[in-house]
């Protein structure tokens, strides 16, 4: 990272501190990815259901490639080949696809299947479900999909009181994984308030990624008068980026999908600037920011490292046969030195 943008003279005392992790997460990386090997092995046009992560500038440049993005699997043409978002999908959807002989890729991050397997299983086992979500997101819709009759969302702690189960005994939660951990963990402390009983999921649901980028943005915020997170509107993992840093000490903070939507008052009488990304959004965009922010004055970049990630998540089956068997590599790139996983969502 340069320590100031050339050809302009750095104000002294003005900084950025820059968050470490931020950005893609093993999840999305592997999401884009297949979409643009789809593109490149079969050829355009490959459809997608719904944007295949929340982010404009990565939808708007598959677009560009050749991906045709949809919102419903009706509007792929009958025996297409579609991806499925990130987010992950419901069985319902599986089946509209192959009434439709769709060829599927299934993108589905491998933490969210993981999720889905949890909710299948509490269902098998007669239990109501609390899903801490959101109610309309993708993942929320995917996950609920798997066990219907026995999940019902709760958006926030203040939803806790309206909670009705059939047997206060019998009572599971889990959650969307892009949430804050702390609003997640109040939620949980209210529900156990009212249901002792509750019974865990075997492991955490918010993923390592939210988390990550949740601590690191803890750590900058106090030092920060203005925290920018770079991430679209719909991105539910930015947002909540927003709302920890302030919660975290920010004079400030404020989401912008790219650098042109910074608005110079946030940055009056402002020495310090914290910057991350969610994990939905391609470093290019945090480096035009830097520019942006270098062009002003900010000229030091200093990064603040609480985590260093090392996953890469496989791509999905099919994808990953059909490019080997056509003599290419199937080998997920092994970006900023992480190692590949064998997980497979498909």
């Amino acid at each position: 990272m340069p320590a100031h943008t050339p050809g302009v003279e750095a104000v002294p005392g003005r900084r950025i501190l820059l968050a470490a992790p931020r950005g893609y997460c093993a999840g999305v990386d592997r999401a884009v990815d297949a979409v643009e090997k789809a593109l490149e092995h079969y050829g355009a046009p490959v459809y997608v259901r719904k944007e295949i992560v929340h982010n404009k500038f990565v939808v708007e440049t598959l677009t560009e490639r050749g991906a045709i993005f949809v919102e419903e699997t009706d509007e792929v043409p009958e025996g297409a080949r579609v991806v499925f978002s990130a987010h992950g999908v419901a069985p319902a959807v599986h089946a509209e696809a192959a009434a439709r002989s769709l060829e599927t890729i299934d993108a589905t991050c491998p933490l969210v299947t993981k999720v889905h397997k949890e909710a299948v299983r509490f269902a098998r086992e007669d239990r109501d479900i609390l899903l801490i979500g959101h109610t309309g997101h993708e993942e929320v819709e995917g996950t609920q999909g798997e066990a219907p009759d026995h999940i019902q969302v709760v958006n926030s702690p203040d939803d806790v009181d309206n909670v009705v189960v059939r047997d206060p005994s019998k009572v599971s939660w889990l959650s969307q994984t892009t949430l804050s951990v702390d609003e997640v963990m109040e939620t949980v402390r209210r529900l156990r308030e009212r249901f002792p009983m509750l019974q865990d999921p075997p492991s955490d649901d918010i993923c390592y990624a939210t988390q990550n980028r949740q601590v690191a943005v803890k750590k900058l915020a106090p030092s920060a008068d203005v925290v920018i997170v770079v991430g679209s509107a719909n991105s539910s993992n930015s947002v909540r980026l927003v709302e920890v840093a302030l919660e975290a000490g920010a004079g400030a903070a404020y989401r912008v999908d790219k650098a042109d939507e910074i608005d110079e008052a946030w940055l009056a009488g402002a020495t310090t600037v914290g910057l991350t990304s969610g994990a939905s959004v391609p470093e290019i965009l945090v480096r035009d920011v830097i520019t942006w922010l270098g062009g002003r004055g900010y000229g030091e970049v200093e990064e603040v490292r609480t985590a260093t990630e090392d996953i890469i998540f496989s791509l999905p089956k099919n994808l990953r046969a059909d490019l080997k068997a056509a003599g290419g590599s199937p080998d997920r790139p092994r970006r900023g030195g992480r190692r590949a996983l064998p997980v497979d969502a498909s």
